[in-house]
């Protein structure tokens, strides 16, 4: 099911679950999860990108395997908020992905995740080799935790 909001998301969660932030890019796919009580993202893997039913089987083997509640892709909105064809082409892997599981899907805006991610890998002397090894699982993480943050003020809001 594909939530447009943060509020339907968290309405259509499973109580204690993990959740995991998903970095589409055109080569590979970056992976976070978060804890049961959805406070933390961590960075878990980088998928390789073959084709789709490759790319969904190994997602929702990670799903399954971490018992996962929910899944959160980052959009790559434009600088001006707009969505342009790679938005389009997120929002489609979701249909597609929608298909295949009952989980539920959003989508929490991306924009200079990678920026921040790679600033927080040379901020950690992180060699050139393993920033490209590992860019997108750790931008992955800066989406999931962004609507981490996002839920939690809700849940004191109410």
């Amino acid at each position: 099911m594909i939530c447009e909001t943060p509020a339907e998301f968290a309405a259509a969660l499973p109580p204690m679950r993990a959740i995991a932030g998903l970095d589409l890019g055109t080569v590979t796919i970056g992976v976070a999860v978060s804890d049961l009580l959805r406070q933390v993202a961590s960075p878990l893997e980088t998928v390789k990108r073959r084709k789709f039913t490759l790319d969904a089987a190994r997602l929702i083997e990670i799903a399954q395997a971490r018992n996962l509640g929910g899944l959160v892709l980052g959009l790559p909105l434009n600088m001006d908020g707009s969505e342009g064809p790679r938005c389009q082409s997120t929002r489609a892997f979701a249909r597609n992905l929608e298909r295949l599981t009952p989980l539920a899907i959003t989508f929490w805006d991306e924009r200079l995740s990678t920026v921040a991610a790679e600033r927080a890998l040379l901020e950690a002397d992180t060699s050139r080799k393993r920033r490209a090894e590992v860019i997108d699982h750790v931008a992955a993480g800066y989406i999931l935790q962004g609507l981490l943050d996002r839920l939690n003020h809700m849940r004191m809001q109410a």
